[in-house]
């Protein structure tokens, strides 16, 4: 394993954005969420996001829009407003970090997603290095940002830290990046500043040399998502260590 993997990283099925049912009135990244996944005894998956005024906010999407009708930037948008604004129709409204991990308790694992539009901006990050130092139970943090990362490490050496990645890049966000970076996060390049203890790559490009090489000669625990069919559950149980997954109930 890598040298700050801990055994429970890879113990447990990880609910992707928790357990979240949309039509049960569960939004993704809610702390409806997070509790649906506890009572499941399931590890928790959640995306942050940085506010206007600093803080890491646990949704996905850079918008407002998909999931409360606001048309506005989560980074444009301040704490408290974005605390007020409903998910999906639900009565549950955009957590913070801290909200989560309060509601967690140390009770299951979480793994933290910082997103990053990969400018070298590192106030999120820093944020999240802050929140989890002082948290009582096992976290983890990602992110695709090989960057945030490396920073990372210097910031809370002691929390687990992980690269996620995919080979295909198929995402239309890869089109605005520089071949060289699009290269470097397919073929893990940037593993001797980025130093992961893990890994977290998409199930539909397993297997893949990059993940194979670090998982097998690296001894560098994988995880993969997002598991939502039993294809790429039979996938995930050959070419990785643990899943990510969603929409069912392993």
């Amino acid at each position: 394993m890598g040298s700050n993997a801990p055994a429970w990283l890879t113990a447990t099925p990880i609910a992707h954005r928790g357990l979240h049912d949309r039509a049960a009135g569960i939004p993704e990244n809610t702390l409806a969420a997070a509790r649906a996944a506890i009572a499941g005894g399931y590890a928790i998956e959640c995306d942050v996001q940085l506010s206007a005024d600093g803080e890491a906010m646990v949704f996905h999407d850079e918008a407002l829009g998909r999931l409360t009708g606001a048309v506005a930037l989560v980074a444009e948008t301040r704490t408290d407003a974005l605390r007020s604004l409903a998910v999906a129709g639900s009565p549950e409204t955009i957590p913070t970090l801290p909200d989560t991990l309060a509601t967690i308790a140390g009770r299951v694992p979480l793994v933290v997603e910082v997103k990053s539009r990969f400018t070298g901006d590192l106030r999120l990050v820093e944020r999240v290095a802050a929140i989890v130092s002082g948290y009582d139970g096992p976290v983890a943090v990602k992110s695709f940002d090989p960057a945030l990362i490396e920073a990372f490490a210097g910031l809370a050496p002691d929390i687990p830290r992980g690269i996620v990645g995919e080979t295909a890049q198929d995402d239309p966000a890869y089109a605005l990046m520089p071949e060289s970076l699009r290269r470097s996060l397919s073929d893990l390049l940037h593993l001797e500043a980025s130093r992961p203890d893990f890994l977290s790559w998409r199930v539909d490009d397993l297997p893949c040399a990059a993940t194979y090489l670090c998982r097998h000669l690296g001894r560098m625990p994988l995880m993969t998502w997002t598991v939502r069919n039993p294809d790429q559950r039979q996938r995930a149980h050959e070419h990785a260590d643990q899943m990510v997954f969603e929409g069912f109930r392993p």
